[in-house]
């Protein structure tokens, strides 16, 4: 009877520090997550041209632009409704900015190349094709 008892009383005391990690593992987890979702609404920024996206933790997405931030959560102003969500940071999986498109350095860059392309294509293919008389590589 008190093997029993023992062994009982152990596996009770095993199940329970493995529910106690897990329970830490995932309040870690949550401060990890809620620290990341500070950070990008911060450099995202408040107003009408601070347009996120949020993915939250049921998979839902909200579309808009962040009106508030508090100290747990910020405010989202939906695009289509108009209609203001709170979202708390711990359950925000992921926010990134939304539109916009392209930046100003990655349209400059395509600018370059094609400024590039153009002018290899004008000055540099007639000085080695000698006006059309060579009939090889890119005459």
């Amino acid at each position: 009877m008190k093997r029993l008892t023992v062994l009982m009383l152990m596996m009770g005391l095993l199940s329970a520090s493995v529910v106690l990690d897990t329970a830490q593992a995932q309040t870690s987890r949550d401060a990890e997550i809620a620290a990341k979702s500070r950070a990008k609404v911060a450099k995202i920024g408040v107003g009408q041209n601070a347009k996120v996206e949020v993915k939250l933790r049921d998979e839902s997405r909200i579309k808009g632009y962040v009106n508030e931030v508090h100290q747990d959560s910020f405010t989202v102003v939906e695009r289509e409704t108009g209609v203001s969500r709170s979202v708390v940071y711990a359950d925000a999986m992921d926010v990134k900015r939304s539109g916009g498109g392209l930046s100003t350095r990655s349209w400059a860059i395509i600018g370059a190349a094609a400024a590039g392309a153009i002018v290899t294509w004008i000055v540099v293919k007639p000085a080695i094709c000698d006006g059309g008389a060579q009939t090889r590589g890119i005459c």
